[in-house]
């Protein structure tokens, strides 16, 4: 999908967050049921989804035709990133059919020796047409992700390095302070568990949201209200 009919299409609306990884309750090794996952939030609405592996972003395209969001998780021994920390990665994720590649864009150390600057700017060589999404953790990694030419920044990532303040409600400051700041679209993502955190993230300046847990997450939702009852 072209980058203007793609942002067109997200502007001020939903992105879900379809995943299931290895171990957990929805995770099926030889099957996905994330395809249907995707096929109700696009019944409900949803503008995009976000995926994670090649045979979901295959699936949920095949089953949606929504625009989708493609990454690919995968550990590497030495290395805090995990979100397409690589160019294999992303070459799966092209050849997949993914309209957006989201990546991790923080400034740590990363498996290739390559900096972020270097990674991005060998991606755009490589697929000048492909979108990208920076998944970031705080202001400096944002401005740095803009400066550097991704298409969108999203707040992924806030809470889940080791140097950003650990939130139960999203990073609202973080959403407002890149929309102030940077002229491409800020995408709210992380911990929005109401539907009122998500039109305040709008009303702050996110181009869209993500949301993943709070809708596709069943054991997460659970987990969430067992809590609350055995604090009574």
């Amino acid at each position: 999908m072209e980058k203007e009919k793609l942002l067109k299409e997200i502007k001020g609306n939903l992105i879900v967050s379809c995943q299931a990884l290895e171990g957990e309750p929805l995770y099926i090794e030889d099957s996905s049921i994330m395809p249907l996952m995707a096929r109700a939030a696009k019944q409900s609405g949803a503008c995009a989804i976000r995926t994670n592996g090649v045979r979901d972003v295959v699936g949920i395209k095949e089953e949606t035709n929504l625009p989708v969001i493609g990454i690919i998780k995968k550990r590497y021994e030495g290395c805090e990133q995990y979100i397409t920390v690589t160019m294999d990665e992303v070459d799966q994720l092209v050849e997949a059919g993914a309209d957006v590649i989201a990546f991790d864009c923080t400034l740590r150390n990363r498996v290739d020796g390559r900096s972020v600057d270097e990674f991005i700017k060998a991606i755009k060589e490589k697929y000048p047409e492909i979108v990208l999404m920076a998944d970031i953790s705080n202001f400096e990694e944002g401005i740095n992700a803009w400066k550097a030419g991704v298409d969108m920044v999203g707040t992924t990532l806030s809470g889940y390095t080791p140097y950003t303040e650990k939130l139960d409600e999203p990073d609202f400051k973080l959403i407002e302070e890149l929309a102030q700041n940077i002229d491409i679209p800020v995408i709210a993502e992380g911990r929005i568990h109401q539907p009122d955190q998500a039109v305040k993230a709008l009303d702050l300046g996110a181009y869209a949201v993500v949301v993943g847990g709070a809708i596709t997450r069943p054991a997460e939702i659970t987990e969430r209200f067992v809590k609350a009852i055995c604090k009574r």
